[in-house]
């Protein structure tokens, strides 16, 4: 899974528009471990997929005027080299289609998610 000799990690999310205070997280330490010079991922799955929605990214963040919209972390995630990763099933749990998600989305399988599980350093849930 690593490229380049570098550790691992994939960040899994499973909630999604309706825990809006859980959102920002995951693409955060994403960016951090990225910058850290690890290979990272971020794999949406169950209500994950909600929070690539184009229609969704700018519209949630922290209540009143403080902090940065979802679309700045998501933002500021991939710039850092993390790849964004989409369980097909939760595309149809969700009533989605690829074509609903901001760019640069891959949809992986469940096998290619176990494998990629079985050889990261590190897996952690939201």
């Amino acid at each position: 899974m690593s490229d380049n000799g570098d550790s691992s990690v994939v960040y899994v999310v499973t909630h999604g528009v309706d825990s809006p205070e859980r959102c920002a997280t995951p693409f955060f330490l994403a960016a951090a471990a990225a910058a850290m010079d690890a290979d990272v991922y971020i794999y949406f799955t169950m209500r994950g997929p909600e929070l690539l929605k184009k229609s969704v990214i700018d519209t949630i963040g922290p209540k009143g005027e403080k902090g940065e919209k979802l679309r700045y972390f998501i933002d500021q995630a991939r710039d850092c080299g993390v790849e964004l990763l989409i369980c097909q099933p939760s595309l149809d749990l969700n009533d989605l289609e690829l074509d609903d998600l901001i760019d640069d989305v891959r949809m992986i399988g469940g096998a290619a998610f176990n494998d990629m599980a079985m050889e990261a350093d590190a897996v952690i849930t939201f």
